[in-house]
């Protein structure tokens, strides 16, 4: 992984993160209320999904684009 595919990366997030908060303010204050009504080994088992879904986004694309 070069440094300008982690400055990329990095950018995405930013990017959907703020849109997130530009476009939807309300709904972000109606998912924390959410949030912290579950248990926190929903909330962990959630965060380990979402790790792994990521890490084959990021290697299917990697197998895909050959690098």
């Amino acid at each position: 992984m070069t440094v300008q595919t982690l400055v990329l990366a990095v950018g995405l997030v930013l990017i959907f993160e703020g849109l997130v908060f530009a476009l939807a303010p309300r709904r972000i204050e109606d998912l924390l209320r959410m949030l912290t009504s579950m248990p926190v080994e929903v909330r962990r088992m959630i965060g380990l999904v979402a790790l792994v879904i990521g890490a084959l986004v990021v290697t299917a694309s990697r197998l895909l684009g050959g690098g």
